[in-house]
């Protein structure tokens, strides 16, 4: 909910996380959106973690820097880990519109192009009259960006490639739609050598300045594989940390995944995609679902040292972009499942254990009671030589 209070409801449940065998939280996008009720992953100002008037607001949808700063020292009191959401392919919500020269593509390919050129309103203009130049004095404009699909002189809704000195879709990224760098809003252009050293400085100063232990990086199949991997070991050089990462890479498909992990030398790790639609459509079969082939094509079968496990996340919960919901009565086994296997690094869902608050009429609800005492069993039992009979 919009109410300023997740911060703070952190703060106070780091204790009973620890006590249960939480040893990391991947925390939402902290800075500010939109609007205030932005939940993150509409990035206007990176650098506004909740301090300045902004957008209507000071607060994000959270709460303030002040005390997102309290909740992870809590939680680093308590020896928990901290990693930040990392929203770097697209900024939204600009302060004014710029002149740029366009042309349509094909959404289905986005390497054809449907249109000649012609002028656009473009909503690229990123001023920040409310932080002005604190933390850094870079400021965003047209040609820091590679496309948009909003022209406001029109009201017309298209995707729009620029044009420009050196202005392409970025590449390596993945091939869905011919090229699929383009997701939402303004698109940035890390081809842009100004682009990508002001995200390097951002990165460290995220870091440090909330100390963060690693991150979660949003969207990656839309962003150029290299400039992921020179962001993230840049940060870790800057920082002197291990900044652990792990990428969403949502594609159903392993040779994708290793693919982008190739790219990036296996020094990030991705999210299991492949076994959380195994574990949805052993949810889904009635009992019909032959549990010998679970982990069949699964990133934590081929590379368990690059695998976060999970059985749910904010994208598949129901009414949402990637809905593909485990069912309920699945679900502790589902957990029983990740959290007792020595391959991966498993992920709780915070939908599964306190309930989801949407507006489907398929709501998640919470599994707290169901799933705390697997966290306790693997906190306290799990140790020594696995022993596999699942494939039996």
């Amino acid at each position: 909910p919009n109410d300023g209070q997740h911060w703070k409801r952190l703060q106070e449940d780091a204790g009973h996380l620890s006590e249960i065998g939480i040893t990391a939280v991947w925390i939402p996008p902290a800075y500010k959106g939109t609007s205030q009720s932005d939940n993150g992953y509409g990035p206007y100002d990176l650098y506004d973690l909740g301090e300045f008037q902004q957008k209507g607001t000071m607060r994000t949808k959270y709460g303030t820097k002040p005390e997102l700063q309290s909740a992870i020292s809590s939680l680093h009191s308590q020896n928990i880990q901290v990693y930040g959401d990392v929203v770097l392919n697209h900024k939204a919500g600009a302060d004014a519109t710029e002149d740029v020269t366009a042309v349509e593509v094909n959404p289905n390919d986005r390497n054809q192009e449907t249109s000649g050129e012609y002028q656009i309103k473009a909503w690229t203009g990123f001023h920040y009259p409310g932080r002005g130049s604190t933390y850094s004095d870079f400021k965003w404009h047209w040609y820091h960006f590679d496309g948009a699909d909003w022209d406001e002189s029109r009201k017309l809704n298209r995707i729009y490639k620029f044009r420009g000195d050196g202005k392409a879709w970025d590449w390596e990224v993945s091939r869905e739609n011919g090229n699929y760098d383009y997701l939402m809003y303004a698109d940035v252009d890390y081809d842009h050598p100004d682009v990508v050293a002001e995200t390097k400085r951002w990165g460290t100063w995220y870091a440090n300045e909330l100390q963060l232990d690693g991150f979660r990086l949003d969207a990656v199949k839309h962003i150029k594989f290299s400039f992921l991997s020179d962001w993230v070991k840049a940060v870790r050089q800057s920082t002197g940390k291990e900044m652990f990462t792990v990428a969403e890479y949502w594609q159903n498909n392993l040779n994708e995944l290793e693919n982008y992990l190739n790219k990036t030398d296996f020094k990030q790790s991705v999210f299991d995609v492949p076994l959380h639609y195994h574990l949805q459509a052993a949810s889904s079969q009635g009992g019909g679902y032959d549990m010998r082939h679970l982990l069949d094509g699964t990133v934590v079968s081929k590379h368990p040292m690059q695998a976060v496990t999970f059985v749910e996340n904010h994208d598949t919960q129901p009414g949402q972009s990637l809905e593909s919901t485990v069912q309920t009565w699945f679900k502790p086994l589902a957990y029983a499942f990740i959290l007792t296997r020595e391959a991966g690094y498993p992920q709780v869902f915070y939908g599964d254990m306190y309930g989801t608050k949407g507006s489907s009429s398929r709501e998640i609800p919470s599994l707290k009671n169901k799933i705390e005492p697997i966290l306790k069993a693997r906190k306290h039992y799990a140790y020594g030589t696995q022993h596999d009979y699942f494939d039996q």
